[in-house]
């Protein structure tokens, strides 16, 4: 009895491995280097690695949250309005609003720029931007209006192109090429 389960264990075992046509699930070995230290540089240079140095060096654990900064549209859009001072910068919410500005010769005359970000690709449609002007009287009586025209549109190219260098900068950055680690042996 035993004799015969073995032997049909055997034949269905064939049967099964024969209906693969000898082909195994998953990719073709021969598409990849057989020796570990090539395979695991293209992984890597391809990004489809990780290394356990650089998961240390970016946790949030130590107060260093790094979200924020490595967007790009986010960084352009602060460096572009670094000379105004930020009432509200809510990076979770997609939204950056200013204080109200005036040029020192103009003191009946103020300005506040929102941002709001749609997405994180660089993009025309990407942000959002408002103009506020708000006009004082002698009396401090201010009438505050919405304005689009040219420095709208010039504050959206800015941030894109600022944007679009950080981006191309952050990528030069971000490859590593793969250094293989010295045998201790």
């Amino acid at each position: 009895m035993k004799n015969l389960k073995t032997v049909i264990f055997i034949i269905i075992t064939s049967l099964l491995l024969n209906a693969c046509n000898g082909k195994l699930p998953g990719a073709d070995a021969r598409q990849f280097p057989p020796e570990p230290e090539k395979r695991i540089k293209k992984n890597l240079e391809e990004g489809k690695g990780f290394r356990l140095m650089d998961m240390t060096k970016n946790s949030g654990g130590n107060g260093n949250f790094s979200f924020a900064s490595s967007n790009e549209l986010w960084r352009a859009t602060l460096d572009v309005l670094d000379f105004m001072p930020l009432a509200s910068a809510n990076y979770s919410g997609g939204i950056l609003v200013t204080d109200w500005y005036t040029d020192n010769n103009q003191n009946n005359e103020a300005i506040k720029i929102t941002v709001r970000f749609l997405t994180n690709e660089i993009r025309s449609d990407a942000i959002d931007v408002k103009i506020f002007y708000k006009n004082c009287n002698a009396e401090m009586n201010c009438a505050i209006q919405e304005q689009e025209g040219n420095l709208r549109n010039e504050l959206i190219r800015e941030i894109l192109k600022k944007a679009t260098l950080y981006e191309k900068q952050s990528k030069d950055k971000d490859f590593k090429p793969y250094k293989p680690a010295k045998s201790i042996f």
